[in-house]
């Protein structure tokens, strides 16, 4: 008679959890409360305020609630989703926040000071109130215009000082806020008190590292985007600084602009005429002068081509191409200055470019013949007017060619007294 064989079962042992290793339920309102005892009990004392933030780092949570501690500490409460605070009655919200301090100076720079040794203190929290900052500008239409313009006046301190990093500027350029004119407006204040604090090659510098220094005008929406509108915000003593950085920025991409599209049409082989209009355009627009204007017209004409290595051809390439351009530059050295100008450029080009040392007097005598240089110019430059560069080696070049100019003049002279 056969036995039933009993089936296997699984047998162990359940393993409890320790209560350490039990993960605490993430609560910001509990954190709230608990943030608010010692700082409503701090009030207004701004050294009492520092001195519990610091102890009570050793018994609160700040690295895992640091966006509820800023929000506290910047608007009074829990932030929801668009600016509001969320309230649970009166005692749930922080009265000397920085949204409600006071309009003088030293009491947003005692704001200033308690966050700067809060984040002394705990440096992890540094990256935490880049984050806050980020929100809380992504928020101002949330805000009143008092809070947006201590934020404003807070956050200049901070960028002034080092305390944060200029990324949160980036939030300005969202449309919403740009359509609204709050971007301008939050601008304009913080950049007053930045000023206040550092120079313009401070804020020019950050600027610059957030490729945003030529899209200021971008703040503006989009039909006030004018130079007029800009400065209209920036025309005061103490924000001149930003309009004149904005206006040479501005500037200079333009400038970039034309010499791209001028190094097209080189490459293209347009007409001469288009290229013309092209720079008196851009002249015209932005009010830039002829001598400035041939420097740009000179250095890109001569980074356009790929000259030759050889010696004996490079001659007669320079001289072949130049006399293409001759009535490009013709039409920008109306003036004494901007033929001046031209002169000295070609002396440091070669010399900077030391195949071209012996081709200096030929594009000189190329460009006299083309109506590029006057005779006035030449010896001017002769004279007194030359760069330091290669002096030596292109005065000896022209010698020939200024002593027949003199000659010529000299004979002029003599026919007309005749």
């Amino acid at each position: 008679m056969s036995q039933k064989v009993e089936k296997p079962t699984l047998t162990g042992h359940r393993i409890k959890t320790r209560k350490r290793d039990e993960k605490e339920k993430y609560d910001a309102t509990v954190f709230r409360d608990a943030i608010l005892l010692g700082l409503n009990e701090a009030g207004s004392d701004f050294e009492q305020k520092a001195k519990y933030l610091d102890t009570a780092g050793s018994r609160l949570d700040y690295r895992r609630y640091a966006e509820p501690l800023f929000d506290v500490l910047f608007a009074g409460g829990l932030l929801a989703p668009g600016g509001t605070i969320l309230l649970e009655g009166n005692d749930k919200v922080y009265e000397h926040c920085v949204f409600r301090a006071n309009e003088d100076p030293a009491s947003l720079q005692a704001h200033y000071e308690v966050l700067y040794k809060l984040i002394r203190r705990y440096k992890y929290l540094e990256k935490s109130l880049d984050e806050e900052l980020k929100k809380l500008l992504l928020f101002l239409k949330g805000f009143n215009d008092t809070e947006r313009q201590r934020l404003a006046q807070l956050v200049g301190i901070c960028l002034g000082n080092g305390l944060c990093a200029p990324n949160c500027l980036v939030t300005l350029f969202e449309q919403h806020l740009v359509k609204d004119g709050l971007s301008i407006e939050f601008a304009q204040c913080m950049f007053r008190t930045w000023l206040s604090e550092r120079d313009i090659q401070n804020v020019a510098t950050s600027l610059k590292k957030l490729a945003i220094d030529t899209k200021l005008m971008e703040l503006l929406p989009i039909n006030k985007r004018t130079q007029e509108n800009f400065d209209s915000y920036f025309s005061t003593k103490d924000l001149e600084p930003i309009r004149e950085y904005q206006k040479l920025r501005q500037s200079s991409a333009m400038k970039r602009g034309v010499q791209s599209s001028l190094e097209d049409m080189i490459h293209n082989e347009e007409p001469v005429k288009e290229m013309i209009s092209l720079v008196k355009e851009h002249m015209t627009k932005t009010n830039m002068p002829e001598h400035e204007m041939i420097v740009m017209v000179w250095n890109t004409l001569m980074n356009a081509v790929e000259w030759t290595k050889k010696e004996e051809l490079l001659t007669d390439q320079v001289l072949k191409y130049l006399k293409q351009y001759s009535t490009l530059l013709a039409a920008l050295t109306q003036s004494a200055r901007a033929q001046l100008t031209l002169l000295v450029k070609m002396q440091e080009f070669c010399y900077d470019n030391m195949n071209f040392l012996k081709v200096f007097s030929r594009i000189v005598v190329l460009f006299y013949k083309s109506d590029v240089l006057g005779e006035d110019a030449v010896l001017k430059w002769y004279d007194d007017g030359h760069s330091a560069k290669g002096k030596t080696v292109f005065l000896e070049q022209t010698k020939s060619f200024v002593q027949w100019l003199k000659n010529t003049e000299e004979e002029s002279d003599e026919e007309e007294e005749a």
